[in-house]
């Protein structure tokens, strides 16, 4: 039997299948709404993550950043190695195109990770790349924060480092994999982002990557507010005035 009432001289008589795909359409609407939610909640503990250990003290982690928590602040001593640096492809800065460069670090200990010091802009043209040659000396202190490699949305837009000899590579969301392979040495997994306050690097404005928070929380208003005007739609167009 088809829905049916009247309020004050109006009859409310929606057909089965306008019925049945409201309801669809609801729960499709508040679905995403509640992942959108729960996204927004998961980047909102990783930011206050990332907020906390700004101010944390950093430490040693000479034993393998690879062990150490995410955005955790560390304090290594060693020395660069600035033949062989990368290029990071697809990385844009307020909405400039451009590079993040990454160097390899050798511990005390023998260990080698690599450095991310940051964001330079693409010139223009594909066969003049940035300079980063070094300057000054390749003994330091990198401090910074450990983070995973920059993983890339669309598997189409990820390219490895290329196998000529030719330095820096340029190369876009590669793996751990392919760097060691063109890197041709043991690397660690994670790398460090440098702090902005150490000299020796380029544009340095970290965040935790993808949207913000706040992003996800409007989203989920915005399929949520979908929502509710569906069912205003509803019942807007299923009231008739009773002749």
């Amino acid at each position: 039997m088809p829905i049916r009432f009247s309020v004050r001289g109006r009859e409310f008589a929606p057909s089965w299948p306008m019925t049945l795909l409201t309801v669809f359409l609801l729960m499709v609407f508040v679905s995403l709404g509640r992942w959108q939610w729960q996204r927004g909640e998961q980047k909102q503990a990783l930011w206050n993550a990332f907020e906390a250990d700004s101010s944390a003290p950093a430490v040693d982690a000479v034993s393998s950043i690879d062990e150490v928590q995410r955005y955790r602040m560390v304090a290594l001593s060693g020395s660069f190695e600035p033949e062989r640096q990368f290029l990071l492809d697809n990385i844009s800065h307020r909405g400039q195109a451009g590079y993040e460069v990454l160097t390899p670090f050798v511990l005390d200990n023998g260990r080698r990770f690599l450095v991310n010091r940051g964001w330079v802009p693409f010139g223009g043209f594909r066969d003049r790349l940035p300079d980063i040659s070094w300057q000054g000396s390749r003994s330091a202190t990198v401090v910074g924060r450990v983070d995973e490699l920059p993983q890339g949305g669309l598997a189409s837009g990820r390219a490895p480092p290329p196998a000529d000899a030719n330095w820096p590579k340029v190369t876009s969301f590669p793996n751990h994999e392919q760097l060691e392979t063109a890197l041709g040495k043991r690397i660690e997994r994670r790398i460090v982002l440098l702090d902005p306050r150490v000299p020796g690097g380029y544009v340095r404005e970290w965040s935790p990557p993808g949207l913000s928070p706040s992003r996800h929380f409007s989203y989920a208003l915005q399929w949520w507010g979908f929502a509710i005007v569906l069912l205003v739609l509803y019942c807007g167009l299923n009231f008739r005035k009773v002749s």
